[in-house]
């Protein structure tokens, strides 16, 4: 994270640094593995990973919510998971620039999700399979900001080794 940036400040950051990326040519090559990961993908799959994300994380912070429970929520996925696959699979070979489009609007819901949010609901808490349990402010920043930012550096680490 960006030492003392908000969430917001991360998210326009991180938006304007897979604009960037989306506007070049798809680099050749294959990504290191992200954090805590073994896949290494081209860049049509990060693209079309980053493509259905977003979407998919914020659809579980509203369950997460939506429960209304004291207790922590079940929530979220692993790297296994079936759709996720098949979402990268059928996605990876779409024009980065059109994933773009689909993510600038994705993450333009996050901001307004994110600036509407009461304390109660930034305190709900969900319980991750791999992770454990966390608030709907840890998911937010782990699920979606970190997780994006982690895919704008396999980006930018493609391109900068394609030269």
């Amino acid at each position: 994270m960006a030492q003392g940036m908000s969430v917001m400040e991360r998210l326009d950051a991180v938006e304007a640094r897979l604009g960037a990326a989306a506007s070049q040519d798809p680099p050749p090559g294959l990504t290191d593995p992200d954090p805590g990961g073994e896949e290494r993908w081209e860049a049509g799959q990060v693209w079309a990973h980053i493509g259905e994300f977003v979407p998919y994380w914020m659809r579980e912070i509203e369950k997460v919510i939506g429960a209304a429970s004291p207790d922590p929520v079940p929530f979220g996925r692993v790297r296994t998971d079936p759709d996720r696959i098949a979402a990268i699979e059928r996605d990876r070979h779409e024009a980065p620039a059109e994933l773009m489009t689909r993510v600038s609007e994705a993450i333009e819901r996050v901001r307004l999700f994110a600036t509407e949010l009461e304390g109660p609901e930034r305190d709900a808490r969900g319980l991750h399979p791999r992770v454990g349990e966390l608030t709907v402010d840890e998911i937010l920043e782990r699920f979606i900001v970190r997780h994006l930012e982690e895919h704008a550096d396999q980006l930018e680490g493609l391109a900068a080794a394609s030269g």
